[in-house]
């Protein structure tokens, strides 16, 4: 399990959340974004854990590493949409529905091969270890997010910053899981 590549798994999957948690903060209280956006993460993290640890079942790890195209693909087939943020006026399942409706396709195609070959006890781990990062995020949005120069950044790196993320995700995940080292085995 490498801390760094969960850590930029979570910054490159929230990117574009980390601009609405702006405006969720300007509308919500900061405890109420902190809960939706908690339950969120812990959602989808667990159907990428469990999923993950389905396909296990089937496949040898090596054969697992292919999923690292997955981040690949998001980078260089980028689909986000806007959300709308209509919907429910509860402050957390209005946090909790806009953070699916943002992060679910690619939370789930990314953090599924990272978290796959992970136990169910480093399972625990990280999911508290992105728990604790979620709530720093949104203290840090909170305490920036009136500033100007964080919107002119994010508009003009945000994006290629992000795919160059998933694309070193997606390649972490080849070697990690042994797929490279089993193809040149292969033609060797």
């Amino acid at each position: 399990m490498n801390w760094w590549v969960i850590f930029l798994t979570f910054i490159a999957v929230n990117l574009d959340f980390f601009l609405i948690l702006i405006f969720l903060l300007n509308s919500y209280r900061t405890r109420d974004v902190i809960i939706g956006y908690s339950l969120g993460l812990v959602l989808l993290l667990a159907a990428s854990f469990f999923i993950g640890k389905l396909l296990s079942l089937f496949l040898p790890e090596w054969l697992l590493g292919i999923l690292g195209i997955l981040p690949i693909y998001m980078a260089l087939h980028d689909n986000d949409e806007d959300p709308t943020g209509k919907g429910t006026h509860n402050p957390i399942l209005n946090t909790f529905i806009t953070y699916l409706a943002v992060c679910s396709g690619c939370n789930l195609s990314i953090f599924l091969p990272v978290l796959t070959g992970l136990s169910f006890n480093n399972f625990l781990l990280v999911t508290g270890f992105i728990i604790i990062l979620a709530i720093i995020v949104v203290i840090i949005v909170k305490l920036v997010g009136d500033l100007p120069v964080v919107k002119q950044v994010m508009d003009k790196y945000g994006e290629p910053l992000m795919k160059i993320i998933y694309i070193g995700v997606g390649l972490y995940v080849f070697w990690d899981s042994g797929l490279i080292s089993h193809l040149v085995k292969l033609l060797v």
